[in-house]
């Protein structure tokens, strides 16, 4: 019975609220990982010495920290103190160490205090007292005892630590708990940091879900992706900018067999189902990467999409297989007879089987073709991937050559080196044609004009300069100008003024604009300086082009030999213009007539 009732008497013994809370600090300060690391060991005895009287902890260079046994304070106070106390480990302010210890003056103490106080403000472990300053000097731990040895330290300062008034930091010689060897508990740490630094990347690019949690392996086609990044210069820039789409569900839904590559998104959508090795996947991202930096898409042209495709897959495997990057799946497309042609050279080959052609396979399948037409999830921004494309693979090339990495197909390095020099824009193209086309005026010079002197011979007079009239009248041109309702003012804006900067440029006094919609209604010669800024538009009906350049044909002031410049959008009737000419029309847009003068499309 007497039993029963001390059994009954333990049983409803009251909880510890102190023990409790500093437990539920202890486990806060284990779930952090870098601490978590640190071997330390906690001591909370009531006979204890170290034990401070009027603080929380104190830390020895043992890796002992002392904490008071009966003294009540949040969970969160009590992780803040021991970390501060095991941080002191880690920076290496009481390192182990055998024989006499001499203790850190208090200079010293509250150096070291403040630059523990400083990391914690981002390290985040537990709550910072609120009696404690909200910032802290620049500087290490010598230098700040340095200053504060000259200057005094300031008073806000002076109780930086974990012990009250007492030192929270005590050297004593090495006990040997741990083996006979000193622990360095500076190591110890910076390790911990370490590795909590590559689980925090981990979770940012979800390689794991959690810090605690380990990280997740790599799948095939990561680790090939992988390779070229840290292995492979001349695609590693590329592979860089590329993002993997691995959806089953996307892959069944628009029959994506393997891959397949959208050159204006930079995704490439993988099958994942596909039971291929890393040597494998390797490949088929190459062949990917190839024909999106190579725009294999928008070099087809007026070609059939699909048999380009095909003759861009046989380009491509040849050197891949050549390079040794990867193992060729087995049924890709392969001819060792169309070694060293181009894309548009194996088309011409091909096109003539289109029966046979048809039941080929891209990596996409059969009867379809890897290079897509756009992003099949949803639509993001881009800048410039052209540029992208661009400079990814010449700076592979030249990394690639320069460590000596093996030999590349002729064809591949020759179409590199023209990627490299992109076609000229439409402004530089339009100025060439102004060079061309339209003549700089002569100036004469004559005793019949005022004479003009100069400084080092004031007495001699000179032959004045001076245009002759025919010699103006030569040197001019003409603007047909689209004011239809579909005419976008950007491209007005640019197109005008790109024309007046160029005539006045080539010194060009006037050009001879016309006005079109429905009519033509004509502007007479107009100052290039006045052609961007003040030309007013009458019309916004219907577009008929043909009349405005038959008003220039017939007009008896305007120079047989002169040019004209049509800028239209496209929507406009059959011009014949009889006479040398260009057109300027929006990027993209397409004239309903095959155009006998160049073609400029503004950007």
């Amino acid at each position: 019975m007497s039993r029963s009732r001390k059994a009954g008497a333990g049983a409803g013994a009251k909880p510890d609220p102190a023990a409790e809370a500093f437990a539920e600090g202890m486990r806060l300060v284990r779930a952090n990982p870098a601490l978590a690391a640190v071997d330390f060991r906690v001591c909370r005895e009531e006979s204890c010495a170290r034990v401070p009287r009027d603080g929380l902890a104190v830390v020895d260079s043992n890796g002992t920290v002392h904490v008071h046994p009966t003294r009540r304070a949040a969970p969160a106070a009590w992780a803040w103190a021991v970390a501060h106390a095991v941080i002191h480990l880690g920076f290496g302010h009481v390192p182990a160490a055998t024989g006499p210890r001499e203790q850190p003056d208090r200079f010293d103490l509250a150096a070291r205090c403040a630059v523990v106080n400083r990391f914690l403000l981002g390290f985040s472990v537990g709550l910072t007292p609120e009696d404690l300053p909200g910032s802290y000097p620049d500087g290490d731990e010598e230098r700040l005892a340095a200053v504060w040895r000259r200057d005094g330290i300031p008073s806000r300062y002076e109780r930086c630590g974990t012990a009250g008034g007492a030192p929270d930091q005590v050297l004593v010689p090495w006990s040997a708990w741990q083996g006979s060897v000193p622990t360095d508990w500076q190591v110890a740490f910076a390790h911990a940091l370490t590795r909590t630094m590559a689980a925090a990347m981990d979770v940012a690019g979800g390689r794991r879900a959690s810090m605690s949690e380990g990280p997740t392996p790599l799948r095939p086609w990561e680790r090939a992706l992988s390779w070229f990044v840290s292995s492979y210069p001349l695609l590693g820039g590329l592979a860089a900018g590329i993002t993997l789409v691995a959806d089953a569900e996307l892959a069944r839904a628009h029959g994506i067999s393997v891959a397949a590559v959208d050159t204006g998104a930079a995704e490439i959508y993988i099958n994942p189902l596909c039971r291929f090795d890393d040597e494998e996947w390797r490949f088929v991202l190459a062949h990917e990467m190839l024909h999106a930096a190579l725009r294999h898409g928008d070099r087809c042209g007026t070609r059939d999409p699909y048999l380009f495709n095909v003759a861009a897959d046989y380009v491509v495997n040849g050197w891949l297989c050549e390079m040794q990057v990867g193992t060729m799946p087995a049924g890709l497309l392969h001819d060792p007879e169309l070694k060293d042609l181009s894309a548009e050279e194996v088309y011409d080959r091909i096109a003539g089987d289109l029966r046979r052609m048809r039941r080929l396979a891209t990596l996409r399948g059969k009867g379809t073709g890897d290079i897509l037409g756009g992003p099949l999830g949803s639509p993001r921004d881009y800048v410039d991937l052209d540029e992208f494309y661009r400079r990814g693979l010449a700076q592979g090339l030249d990394l690639h050559q320069r460590q000596e990495r093996g030999f590349l197909p002729g064809g591949l390095v020759e179409e590199i080196r023209a990627l490299s020099h992109p076609p000229l824009p439409w402004d530089a193209r339009l100025a060439r044609w102004f060079d061309e086309f339209v003549p700089r005026p002569e100036p004469l010079r004559s005793y019949a004009r005022p004479s003009r002197r100069q400084a080092a011979t004031p007495d001699i007079a000179r032959a004045g300069r001076w245009y002759p009239p025919e010699e103006i009248a030569r040197c001019t041109f003409g603007v047909v100008l689209d004011t239809s309702a579909s005419m976008d003012r950007t491209l007005l804006g640019k197109a005008l003024g790109a024309i007046a900067s160029y005539a006045e440029a080539r010194d060009v006094p006037a050009a001879r604009v016309v006005f079109c919609d429905a009519a033509p209604h004509d502007a007479g010669y107009l100052p290039v300086t006045e052609i961007a800024g003040r030309v007013r538009v009458h019309g916004r009906g219907g577009t008929v082009l043909q009349p405005g350049v038959d008003l220039l044909h017939r007009a008896d002031d305007f120079p047989p030999g002169a040019p004209v410049l049509v800028i239209t959008d496209g929507y406009c009737d059959v011009l014949r213009v009889r006479r040398e000419h260009a057109y300027l029309v929006p990027h993209g847009a397409r004239l309903p007539f095959t155009a006998r003068g160049p073609v400029f499309r503004v950007t």
